[in-house]
């Protein structure tokens, strides 16, 4: 049997894998006290804050000390080393490279998306699922006990992995065709030009990227993979009882299929527990469809919070 690391789509160019994604924030110790919070291993490196989830080593984000609020700083997104010199010459045909970001060790290849984002490729390890996730095993209950667990002992939720981001873009349609002539990434589903989402051929949860449609750029979430649903809920429980208090869900979203609970940020956005999203393999295509408001946000869940969808970024800036 193949390896899940190494299948992927043959003879197509594309980004693999969401590697790294880059913030400012203006307290770093607030931001560790929520990252934490939340489930993830947070870790002091020069200055910064790495995020990492407990037992694996890649590093998903990372916080540097900056601005009056959070702001996007760059994008990593992983590369197959044989693919390189194809992306060589893609990114100089593209008219879109860049100079590193500052706040980058300026490895990589490097190129500004439409909104004028810096994108970082690098050749990197596949992070992105190659395979759908599998669900904790439930407990085995003993005839005549009670299934769920005493509140007291209720472990502390931790994160497996990232599972996807989603950004603000002025423009949804352009920023789809970037990221599927330039990066080689696919439509997974969309409502119209509000939202898209989209995945890679590589093999990847049905969203790797979410675009949604605001007045600026911006991030709007993190979402991170749990194993159960009992862990969303649990984790929601778990961030309000640290003090965050504000979010959404518990919830089921219709694109993408996953349980969700979003906790809002000390800065307006969010960082989500999801668990069960699609899956696309990279042998499939996904039959994406352009679906109508009402059946491409969410099949139930409590009332959206009105600022939900509000970019504060946008706004601070």
């Amino acid at each position: 049997m193949t390896e899940p690391h190494l299948l992927r789509r043959p003879g197509v160019l594309a980004v693999h894998s969401a590697n790294r994604f880059v913030l400012t924030v203006p307290d770093l110790a607030v931001a560790e006290r929520f990252y934490r919070a939340f489930g993830l291993d947070v870790r002091q490196v020069d200055g910064r804050l790495d995020l990492y989830t407990f037992g694996n080593p890649h590093c998903w984000g990372s916080l540097h000390l900056g601005g009056t609020t959070k702001q996007l700083q760059y994008l990593s997104l992983g590369i197959d080393e044989a693919d390189l010199p194809a992306w060589q010459q893609k990114v100089a045909a593209s008219g879109a490279a860049c100079a590193p970001h500052p706040l980058s060790d300026g490895s990589g290849l490097w190129l500004s998306n439409p909104d004028g984002t810096p994108l970082q490729l690098c050749v990197a390890p596949k992070v992105s699922p190659s395979q759908r996730l599998a669900h904790a095993e439930p407990p085995v209950v003993a005839h005549g006990r009670g299934a769920a667990p005493a509140r007291s002992q209720v472990a502390l939720v931790r994160p497996r992995q990232l599972s996807h981001l989603l950004f603000f873009t002025p423009d949804v349609a352009r920023m789809l065709a970037f990221c599927s002539q330039v990066l080689g990434l696919r439509l997974s589903d969309h409502n119209g030009d509000m939202i898209a989402f989209i995945h890679t051929p590589h093999g990847s949860d049905h969203h790797l990227l979410a675009f949604a449609k605001s007045n600026a750029s911006g991030l709007h979430h993190s979402s991170w993979g749990v194993a159960s649903l009992d862990e969303v809920g649990a984790g929601a429980e778990q961030m309000r009882m640290a003090g965050h208090h504000q979010g959404w869900g518990l919830g089921r979203h219709v694109l993408g299929s996953n349980y969700f609970h979003y906790v809002r940020d000390p800065w307006g956005s969010y960082a989500e527990y999801s668990f069960d999203i699609d899956f696309v393999p990279h042998d499939l295509d996904w039959p994406a469809a352009d679906h109508p408001p009402e059946d491409s946000f969410y099949v139930w869940g409590p009332a959206v919070p009105e600022d939900f969808v509000t970019n504060h970024e946008a706004a601070a800036a």
